[in-house]
């Protein structure tokens, strides 16, 4: 098969936006088995759908070098599922799914990928798998071949479908990282994260997020520090927006649940918390949250980690927008404290300013501007509704 013409050559490094992903499409890079829906492309990401099969295994795995997905597959499926018509992935269990989307990458572009907010804050794992593969999350350049998602719901099963967007996929062209010492002076220069009363942590592989406990990020509830996961809640579709009661799958946790001066994780319990900082990624570039990091303690930080350009903008209507964190502890109790560093946001510039950023009206934004806030999938809470 000849390999598509690479438009890319003479652009900037970094992240490719949103008219560089339409023309990775034109071009062949990018390749997907049904036409493309609105909003699928964000300013710098591109939402990827499930295929019409999805498989339980018995174990998570990489494939390994010189092997594809269908390799390993057909030594570890269990049962094959048909996802056309829709199907419940369990919770506690491991699945893999077809992506609708396909890859073509010339030399010099890669991929990564990262679950979509909504999906980690309904604590459902997931990463994408390529053939040939020796880690998640990323496809090498070079890359010609199909994707798949691994899908692991922690704590709710889900219903979920062909079409179903539960991660998305970034395009890098060359090395666009940037040092520590670049992410400083940006962070003198634009406030990349900002409030009142916050310590700013030295930079060191990322700007440091750290934990709100101070019961202010609810606009409605005063009190409120976090949620916590009803372990035995019902089913939740995770195409439908608004719709879930907070109370059956939510447990509030307040200022009253603070101990020794922070708040106690219990082993496997899932919790929705805020960062302490506002959030601001400005224009020319694009945000990745990293989710683990053995410095900062026994627990996991944010399953989904891509910000795109624009969130958090004042001038998109979102001065006071914050991280918000699914934390998970391991294996033993740990207490998180007010100002805790919990996370890191390494920023990467943009190959092209793109002109729609996250937030602008008509962009169909979930968590522009928002507090401490759960998945678009439960009902808003309004100030009436808590009186």
């Amino acid at each position: 098969m000849t390999t598509p013409d690479n438009p890319f050559l003479s652009a900037n490094d970094g992240i490719l936006s949103l008219p560089q992903l339409e023309e990775a499409f034109a071009k062949g890079i990018l390749h997907a088995s049904a036409p493309l829906i609105a909003g699928q492309i964000q300013p710098a990401s591109l939402d990827l759908r499930l295929g019409a099969k999805a498989w339980r295994v018995q174990a998570s795995f990489l494939p390994g070098a010189g092997n594809k997905v269908t390799d390993k597959l057909a030594d570890l499926a269990m049962h094959e599922i048909d996802l056309s018509a829709g199907a419940v992935l369990e919770k506690g269990c491991v699945y893999i799914a077809e992506i609708m989307e396909s890859l073509h990458l010339p030399a010099g572009v890669t991929a990564l990928a990262n679950p979509k907010s909504s999906t980690g804050r309904l604590d459902v794992f997931t990463r994408l798998i390529v053939d040939a593969a020796d880690e998640f999350e990323t496809a090498p350049e070079g890359y010609h071949g199909p994707l798949y998602a691994e899908i692991s719901p922690r704590t709710f099963s889900v219903l979920v479908r062909q079409g179903s967007r539960l991660s998305q996929l970034r395009l890098r062209k060359g090395e666009a990282h940037i040092s520590d010492g670049v992410m400083a002076d940006l962070q003198r220069q634009t406030g990349l994260t900002h409030g009142d009363g916050i310590i700013h942590h030295a930079v060191r592989d990322g700007i440091p997020l750290s934990v709100d406990l101070s019961g202010q990020a609810h606009p409605y509830m005063p009190d409120l520090i976090g949620w916590r996961a009803r372990k035995h809640a019902g089913l939740i579709d995770v195409d439908q927006v608004g719709v879930y009661p907070v109370a059956s799958f939510w447990e509030k946790v307040t200022l009253a649940d603070l101990n020794a001066g922070g708040l106690v994780l219990n082993p496997d319990e899932f919790y929705i918390l805020a960062s302490r900082e506002y959030v601001t990624v400005p224009a020319d570039y694009a945000a990745e949250m990293t989710a683990y990091d053995t410095r900062i303690g026994e627990f996991r930080a944010h399953y989904a980690g891509f910000f795109d350009p624009g969130f958090g903008l004042p001038e998109l209507g979102a001065g006071e927008t914050r991280a918000v964190l699914e934390v998970r502890s391991h294996d033993v109790p740990f207490l998180i404290e007010e100002g805790q560093t919990v996370c890191r946001l390494v920023y990467e510039p943009l190959s092209l300013v793109p002109e729609a950023l996250y937030g602008a009206k008509g962009s169909g934004s979930h968590y522009q501007a928002q507090g401490l806030q759960l998945a678009k999938h439960f009902m808003p809470l309004k100030r009436e509704a808590l009186s």
